[in-house]
């Protein structure tokens, strides 16, 4: 429901919706803390090439501090490509890539709070006893005991994905070990690591429990990575949280309006619910489908049914992962593959999803040129069949929203905006104990591009 002719009671109404929607003011205490010697340790090994099949990667690679921990792609160029960011060009001749990495990187903002218990955009790894080590993950009970976070589970994968940091089939021992078995090309890894000097005397002095070098192993490692990835993005000084805490002047009336929105009659609090903005489930918002797809074994190439890849269940069938909201104005593009640019765009996209869907051009895509890879990223908006599959399911009810009330909106969404958070802990390394080339610049687009 739009209120435009009487905004006396629309004030009255959000007023009385807000009080019982907005969520607590977060804290200090809502997070975990670790100790500054693992965090250090886990700033080298993010930025650390050693820890890829081809020593060509790092994870700051594609969650970069000049892209707020993303790529600012809406399809990342993973092993085997060259740069950061929108310069990352995609590799030639035998080392090119040979696929897009499947959805768009998420941000990192805020993932050691204790209530986050599921992470990917499909939901594939969680906090769970099913397998005794603490998650269920694409590893199963092949994931090693002593994890200390989900944090630290998630940093672990893409040291094993082909197309994200392990390399084709046939480049290394790592991808070779990971082919036979997930956990076989983690000790290949942990190795690497800790014959480096410098590494093993920081595990050794980080770790307790760590007496020589030869005792670190990848679960120290996967620890490290948490540690500083909990550490480095945890930001919650915004306007939204200034007004949370008390502050009524926090928010400028364009802002304010947009709240009201935002807790409203816009229903985007639904989905986007809690401290973090986001309810931690799965909703399908008919969102463009474009390049390769996270496919299954009798998947066509190009085909993503999302949440449904993971439970094999029909009922979850594109369905994805409400994301945190949190900075989100730093992080575009939006959506699970990045298929809208702008803060604009996906405002738009869930007012109005199939309109917007029908609306949408290739051209919307920030996707690096890969002239060998051109044929299948739009292959999939040819499948007749496909597309009636995809826009039959959607959990989202459309919204009567003019174009001045989804303007407030995305400045609310701006006002969620860390005060610090261009200003990091510990930031990008200049160099890392390998030796190995540290990506220091990113082709980052304008505050005002990334926060449209």
């Amino acid at each position: 429901m739009r209120h435009v002719v009487f905004p006396f009671v629309f004030s009255i109404f959000a007023s009385s919706v807000l009080a019982g929607d907005v969520p607590a003011p977060l804290r200090a205490d809502d997070f975990r803390h670790h100790d500054p010697k693992q965090v250090k340790l886990g700033q080298l090994l993010f930025y650390d090439k050693v820890l890829s099949g081809n020593r060509n990667i790092a994870c700051g690679t594609c969650h970069h501090h000049d892209l707020a921990g993303t790529d600012g792609l809406s399809l990342g160029i993973g092993e085997g490509g060259e740069g950061v960011g929108h310069a990352r060009l995609p590799g030639a001749g035998e080392s090119r890539i040979a696929k897009r990495v499947p959805r768009n990187a998420p941000g990192l903002w805020n993932l050691g709070h204790k209530d986050i218990a599921v992470l990917f955009h499909d939901g594939r790894l969680s906090v769970s006893n099913l397998f005794g080590n603490g998650f269920d993950s694409p590893a199963e009970e092949f994931l090693p005991q002593g994890l200390a976070s989900i944090t630290a589970a998630q940093a672990l994968l893409p040291l094993t994905a082909e197309f994200e940091m392990a390399g084709n089939v046939g480049e290394n021992e790592v991808i070779g070990a990971v082919r036979d078995r997930i956990d076989l090309g983690w000790p290949i890894l942990a190795k690497r690591v800790r014959v480096i000097p410098e590494y093993g005397e920081m595990f050794v002095d980080a770790f307790d429990h760590i007496e020589a070098a030869e005792d670190v192993s990848i679960v120290e490692i996967g620890n490290a990575l948490g540690a500083f990835i909990e550490t480095e993005w945890r930001n919650f000084d915004s306007p939204f949280d200034a007004y949370l805490a008390g502050d009524a002047t926090a928010l400028d009336p364009t802002q304010t309006r947009g709240m009201e929105l935002f807790y409203g009659p816009a229903g985007c609090a639904n989905c986007h619910s809690g401290p973090l903005l986001s309810d931690m489930q799965f909703h399908a918002l008919a969102l463009p489908q474009f390049g390769p797809g996270r496919t299954r074994q009798f998947d066509p190439y190009a085909r993503d049914v999302g949440r449904m890849g993971e439970t094999d269940r029909l009922e979850d069938a594109y369905r994805f992962r409400t994301p945190s909201l949190r900075n989100v104005a730093l992080t575009a593009p939006y959506g699970h593959n990045g298929a809208y640019a702008t803060l604009e765009g996906i405002v738009a996209h869930h007012a109005q999803p199939l309109v917007q869907l029908a609306a949408w051009q290739e051209g919307n895509a920030q996707l690096p040129d890969v002239p060998w890879l051109e044929a299948i990223d739009f292959v999939i908006r040819d499948d007749r069949l496909e597309a009636a599959r995809h826009r039959s399911v959607l959990d989202i009810t459309p919204v009567a929203l003019s174009a001045s009330e989804q303007a407030d909106i995305v400045a609310f969404l701006k006002a969620l905006t860390g005060e610090t958070s261009a200003t990091r802990p510990l930031g990008r390394p200049t160099s890392v104990p390998s030796g190995l080339p540290v990506d220091l610049a990113a082709n980052a687009p304008s505050e005002g591009a990334a926060g449209q």
